[in-house]
């Protein structure tokens, strides 16, 4: 296109960069663009891809106002997902751009996926001599089914010349094979379960819901091993029958490889998939088949919250209490929240999952603006584990173990039963902490401000903050002294460590997020314990979330206190859900069950709550304390992490971001202090925390602070943080 190209209008295009609103661009005659079109569009000195939005992009003058450069043949972005971005950038005060960019993940697959060469057998044609080779393919073939070159010589067992010597000849045709879909359609009708009566009630009151065209939210509260995906999937099957599209969010991928499984049996096929461990290719596949609604059920992380559905139709988020669905990367977000969000605007029903809600479903719940679905007992009724706290002042581990001799004694039983125990600490590595013991040197990280963990496996120093690793030296760095460092508290090594000396002939293994191999070892491991193929598993708390282990008995808790440390509002809420998740791995099969907790507080209120089984009285009690206090749900919180590359930049850009807040009742800032982790990645850190009413404007509040603070210069960085759910 030249300079002097005419112009038939001007259009707003929303670009994946920190921008505040769509920027102005003209179409050229001829071009053809709608909102939601997505385009290309110069930036600077270069091409960029962008949205087509809604409404009008800022005024440029005719000289100045540059052209799309081009249209790309996809499917525009639904109006529903437009105003989604709008909200979530409103809510967050996020740039619209940053969210926009969310939806433009897969840059590839904006423009059709190419379709394959194949072949197709000719009608009436045949060889001029027929071998036994050739006389396989054309039996193979026969079907008048299209053919790729190299499948259709697997097929038959030939080699690809065979194929490559009928086409000379005529005997086959060159046609074009369209894409693939990534996964086979879901059949709603596939594999019924069987449901017990509260199940079937359930199911029927979420399949009604999902029937219609009309927003609602429904908690599915039922203890671990109630059968609660069976009874989501019901609703799932009642959207698909009606031809919508289907989200299901998963908080960790290491749950995906059971959840497939568990999906295909119910209706034939796998979901789709989306996560951050996906092959480029294959991103970029499920992407344009979700825009083209060729894949009807995506099962994903928080991240296929903003993939392109056309007719999305219901929203599912398991273990909806997991703080794993909270973004805390350039656009802070809560998928959860947004989940529910994304219903709300598209008027379509969400359901959210859990044995152990979060405390603003359950609020939410109480005060009616979501339903409560009660599952309280197990699948074929099957007990809960009889649940017990150990003492650790009276029944102490041995010098230098870790493991309390009640704990040995029962794993000792299980062994000898045939069945399974997992031990739960919630710390990778092998100690949080090495020193010196002559001169007392504490290993620290040097670019964050907590110490470097030891990974003994891998010989190594990590800091699980900013990734620096240093090899474990054999001397100390300060004073040269060999052979005196010591390793102080256990990880999920140690604890390994001392389980083979004292079980040397049983399987052991060790799960955790950071273990060699990655996602594919990690699913490997888990099918192997599914199959009974270990005696005792040691893990962190990605052992604790949804796992069907039918063999396992015992579940012993290191360290249930290590959650209750800190000053974090939901340490209790937090600590309570990890522990009831975890010894929920037991019994599920019916089999006598024992969860084992080693505390020194027994009677703290979180374990009571725990072995009591007293789940209501938990969450009244942390409610009344949470109104008491006015926090979340009963106040808003949001956090501004202000951070440069000197203490001085951060410190002296808070206090003045403090100065400019406006006088408001009902909202209150404290601050700014150093963050606990006052160093990441070599940069310091100061936090100011919001404090506001339920009634409160805290996104107004704080737009006319950040519009009336200093402008960050240099190194500095602010971020906000709507609804916080890490206090570091």
């Amino acid at each position: 296109m030249t300079k002097d190209s005419p112009m038939s209008s001007v259009v707003p295009v929303m670009v994946p960069m920190p921008a505040e609103r769509p920027y102005s661009y003209a179409v050229p005659e001829g071009m053809r663009v709608e909102p939601g079109s997505i385009v290309r569009v110069p930036l600077g000195p270069r091409e960029v891809a962008g949205i087509v939005w809604d409404g009008s992009g800022e005024a440029v003058a005719a000289k100045k106002l540059r052209a799309i450069a081009g249209v790309f043949d996809c499917p525009p972005i639904p109006e529903e997902m437009r105003r989604f971005v709008d909200w979530v950038a409103s809510y967050t005060l996020s740039p619209p751009g940053m969210v926009a960019r969310m939806l433009l993940r897969a840059p590839a697959a904006f423009d059709p996926e190419p379709p394959t060469e194949g072949l197709r057998l000719v009608e009436g044609m045949g060889p001029d001599r027929l071998t036994a080779a050739r006389e396989r393919v054309l039996e193979m073939a026969a079907d008048g089914q299209a053919w790729t070159k190299a499948g259709l010589a697997h097929a038959a067992g030939v080699s690809a010349s065979v194929i490559e010597g009928l086409r000379s000849q005529g005997v086959f045709e060159t046609v074009s094979i369209p894409p693939r879909p990534v996964v086979a359609l879901p059949d709603p009708t596939f594999g019924r379960a069987t449901l017990t009566d509260g199940q079937a009630e359930a199911a029927a009151r979420l399949r009604e819901k999902a029937g219609t065209d009309v927003f609602s939210v429904t908690l599915i509260d039922g203890v671990t091993g109630s059968g609660k995906t069976e009874v989501y999937f019901e609703a799932v099957a009642a959207a698909l029958e009606r031809g919508k599209q289907v989200l299901i969010l998963i908080p960790e991928i290491a749950l995906t490889q059971a959840f497939l499984e568990r999906f295909h049996d119910r209706f034939g096929a796998k979901p789709a998939e989306w996560h951050s461990d996906l092959a480029p290719k294959k991103r970029e596949r499920v992407w344009r088949q979700v825009a083209e609604g060729q894949l009807r059920v995506v099962a994903g992380a928080r991240s296929a919250l903003f993939l392109p559905f056309r007719e999305l139709g219901l929203i599912v988020i398991d273990e909806e209490h997991d703080p794993a669905y909270k973004q805390e990367d350039r656009v802070f977000y809560n998928a959860r929240d947004m989940g529910v969000v994304r219903g709300h605007i598209g008027g379509f029903p969400v359901v959210l999952a859990s044995a152990t809600p979060s405390l603003e479903s359950r609020v939410n719940a109480n005060q009616a603006r979501y339903e409560r679905i009660v599952l309280s007992s197990r699948f074929a009724d099957a007990a809960l584990p009889d649940l017990a706290t150990i003492d650790m002042r009276k029944a102490a581990p041995e010098r230098g173990g870790f493991l309390s001799p009640v704990l040995i004694e029962e794993m000792k039983k299980t062994l000898a039963r045939g069945e399974q125990s997992l031990l739960f600490l919630n710390r990778r590595g092998y100690a949080p902490l090495t020193l010196c013991r002559v001169c007392g040197h504490r290993f620290q990280c040097p670019d964050c401000s907590s110490w470097l963990v030891e990974h003994r496996f891998r010989r190594q120093l990590v800091c699980h903050h900013c990734g620096y690793n240093e090899p474990r030296p054999e001397a100390c760095p300060e004073c040269g002294t060999l052979d005196h460092l010591v390793a102080c508290g256990p990880g999920v090594e140690r604890i390994t460590e001392e389980v083979d000396q004292l079980f040397p002939d049983a399987r052991t293994i060790m799960l955790s997020s950071d273990m060699m191999g990655g996602v594919k070892r990690l699913r490997l491991e888990l099918e192997a314990i599914a199959k009974g193929e270990a005696d005792i598993i040691i893990g962190t708390q990605l052992v604790a979330k949804g796992h069907n282990f039918p063999g396992m008995t015992l579940v012993g808790v290191i360290d249930a206190d290590l959650g209750l440390a800190n000053g974090d509002p939901r340490a209790a809420e937090r600590t309570f859900q990890l522990l009831a998740q975890v010894t929920g791995r037991a019994g599920r099969t019916g089999r006598k069950s024992l969860g084992l907790l080693q505390t020194y507080q027994p009677e703290h209120p979180v374990m009571r709550a725990i072995v009591t089984g007293d789940a209501e009285a938990f969450y009244e009690r942390e409610t009344a304390e949470r109104e008491r206090a006015g926090l979340p749900p009963f106040g808003r919180l949001a956090g501004i992490i202000v951070s440069a590359a000197t203490r001085q930049e951060a410190e002296s850009h808070a206090r003045a971001l403090r100065r400019a807040a406006p006088r408001a009742d009902e909202v209150d800032v404290l601050g700014p202090a150093e963050a606990p982790l006052a160093l990441v990645a070599g940069r310091h850190r100061f936090r100011l925390l919001v404090h506001g009413t339920r009634r409160a404007d805290i996104q107004g509040f704080l737009r006319d602070m950040i519009k009336a603070g200093p402008r960050p210069r240099g190194s500095v960085r602010v971020q906000v943080d709507i609804d916080p759910q890490s206090f570091l």
